[in-house]
């Protein structure tokens, strides 16, 4: 495998270990990195490490330090840091298994791929991948990288397993404080059948390549035209707006069409126009009404 592991390691079961090693299993090469640019000159700006009064430093002169107090620090250099011992620094003990739906979703953090350190080890990995497939159980633990202790699950994943960071409770808003102002009465029956019958309809497999971050793509486009010295025409007359509008007049109307299939094209409701339509027209031959006879106007 060409990558590096960014943990090396033992997965710990009761009395059972496995030599485990654990790969990064995102990237982030979809996003685009634009730097600080001094226009005038044309050339990228810089940071410099700085002390006040005293001016840029050398790396090798900078530690790590703790304030404890407004301006006193404890310092710390690496290899103190380093010589702090934890256990889960080598080791990630599954402490507690659970099903999924129990950890909310709000609180899994970062993936990693984990795989057998080596052909020893894959009898045993196996046997816990299979294990946990089997239950459909995530196994818990505890592990140290880079300088912090994780709260981390464990979850079979194809031929190998995903151990996933989780945040710890202080680390999430309590969502109550965000969420009491929203009414708690049941909604309308009908508009409930509709949204589901919605909801089934547009309900399909997930695959993750239907998916494209636009945005990356509109300022590559963006990028790729200045470079030939042409621009983009970025103004909109509806100001960025949805085409469909902001305003739902009719929630059941919005709902039927949605369900229709009208939502696509992004046309309000037929009826509704018709009737605003219908509604001008009446008002216009009311201001333009004449002296002729009903039944020769309606001749016309």
């Amino acid at each position: 495998m060409a990558a590096r592991p960014y943990w090396k390691g033992q997965i710990r079961l009761a009395l059972v270990s496995i030599p485990v090693e654990i790969y990064t299993a995102t990237k982030s090469g979809a996003k685009i990195a634009l730097n600080q640019i001094h226009e005038p000159s044309g050339k990228r700006i810089k940071y410099e490490k700085v002390v006040p009064g005293i001016g840029p430093v050398d790396v090798d002169e900078i530690v790590k330090g703790f304030e404890y107090s407004k301006g006193e620090y404890v310092l710390l250099d690496d290899d103190e840091i380093e010589g702090v011992k934890l256990e889960s620094k080598k080791t990630l003990e599954l402490t507690q298994f659970v099903d999924a739906h129990e950890i909310d979703m709000i609180y899994f953090e970062k993936p990693y791929y984990v795989v057998p350190a080596d052909d020893l080890a894959e009898e045993a990995f196996i046997v816990l991948r299979e294990a946990l497939r089997r239950t459909r159980k995530i196994g818990l633990g505890q592990l140290a990288m880079r300088g912090r202790e994780y709260v981390v699950s464990i979850k079979a994943c194809g031929r190998g397993m995903v151990m996933e960071t989780l945040r710890y409770a202080e680390e999430v808003n309590k969502a109550a404080s965000y969420f009491r102002e929203i009414g708690e009465g049941d909604p309308d029956d009908e508009l409930l059948d509709l949204a589901t019958t919605l909801i089934d309809k547009k309900t399909g497999k997930f695959d993750a390549t239907e998916f494209h971050d636009r945005y990356a793509d509109a300022l590559k486009e963006l990028i790729e035209r200045k470079k030939k010295g042409k621009t983009l025409n970025i103004d909109d007359e509806s100001g960025g707006a949805d085409p469909r509008g902001s305003n739902v007049i009719d929630l059941m109307a919005a709902l039927k069409n949605s369900v229709g299939g009208s939502d696509k094209t992004g046309k309000p409701p037929v009826k509704k126009a018709a009737a605003k339509k219908s509604g001008k027209t009446a008002a216009k031959s009311k201001s333009t009404t004449t002296k002729a006879p009903a039944r020769k106007r309606a001749t016309k």
